[in-house]
């Protein structure tokens, strides 16, 4: 058990740093060839923050492990409201723009829901059982398009800033940065599936409760020291941008994926975490008319953490 435990956390580790490497080396190229600033933002660094789960459930849906396709994304998404935003607005309050409030969040509610019509085809569509098909997956990544020319239309308006710091490497170094990024990906994040499974075995636990707890917050670590240092520096629009773009990604972008490598099948026990999902995502927008306007305050970010913990202590008793 002990050396399984350590086998994940070095998957975990290699898989972070991998995403490190591969946005160093990828922003490097993409400035030595004069790329904009702006497509920069909306692919290397996006990409970035959605590697680690996209390549995690990227060889669970190829492995066929589905419970942890959907445990990881699911998971991630509910830490990335609750625990990470809850952190973050106890370290400092959370700022949030108009177009956040009125844009950004609702499609990330839009995302969860979408999901759950989706994958309860018995349900919604009267059909035996209940798959995350191919066809679902062009649909997810339609939706993840358009979302990507919402964030551009934006950013014309809006330009990023705080790129102008990247560092432009030697070809060789830009090279190499970029392989080792790939193979930190690749090898760390089959050793994340592999060994999170042994280990949900070894405890005689469901994979279901694996990918929504271990893997999860394993593969959020990435955003949770980015919102977590932007809350410290009072970088409010970081701090919730990174969480909002993150699950939308997740779904959009990391499930369409997987359900175009192979069909996933939904277990619809985890119909009560995406409720959970969508009960966090409204609570944040209704924190945005309450108390301050536009903030989320500690109190209400303490109060995600508390639910956070309410959260946890339902999937230990669920098992």
């Amino acid at each position: 058990m002990i050396i399984n435990i350590l086998l994940l956390i070095t998957g975990f580790a290699l898989v972070i740093k991998g995403a490190d490497f591969l946005v160093d080396g990828a922003s490097s190229l993409a400035k030595r060839f004069k790329v904009s600033e702006l497509a920069i933002g909306l692919t290397v660094v996006a990409f970035g923050t959605s590697a680690p789960e996209l390549v995690v459930n990227v060889i669970a849906s190829y492995q066929h492990h589905d419970e942890v396709v959907f445990g990881n994304i699911i998971g991630s998404n509910i830490f990335n409201l609750l625990m990470i935003l809850g952190i973050s607005g106890i370290i400092y309050p959370i700022v949030v723009q108009v177009k956040t409030v009125w844009k950004e969040i609702p499609f990330s509610l839009a995302a969860a829901l979408i999901l759950l019509v989706l994958v309860n085809d018995s349900i919604f569509f009267s059909n035996k059982s209940n798959l995350l098909q191919r066809t679902d997956g062009i649909i997810l990544l339609v939706f993840f398009l358009a979302f990507l020319v919402y964030v551009f239309y934006n950013m014309k308006e809006e330009p990023l800033q705080n790129l102008n710091d990247i560092k432009v490497m030697s070809g060789l170094r830009t090279t190499i940065y970029i392989l080792l990024g790939l193979a930190g990906l690749i090898f760390g994040g089959r050793m994340v599936v592999t060994y999170a499974v042994k280990i949900a075995t070894l405890l005689s636990v469901s994979e279901k409760l694996i990918g929504l707890t271990i893997v999860s917050v394993g593969t959020s670590l990435p955003e949770l020291a980015t919102s977590a240092v932007a809350a410290y520096k009072k970088r409010s629009d970081l701090a919730m941008g990174n969480i909002i773009g993150s699950n939308i990604f997740n779904i959009f972008l990391i499930l369409g994926v997987s359900a175009l490598i192979s069909p996933v099948k939904f277990n619809t026990v985890l119909n009560t975490d995406i409720y959970v999902l969508i009960l966090s995502t409204l609570f944040l927008f209704l924190a945005m008319f309450t108390g301050v306007r536009k903030k989320l305050d500690r109190w209400e970010a303490a109060l995600m953490l508390l639910f956070f913990i309410g959260y946890l202590s339902f999937l230990i008793w669920r098992k």
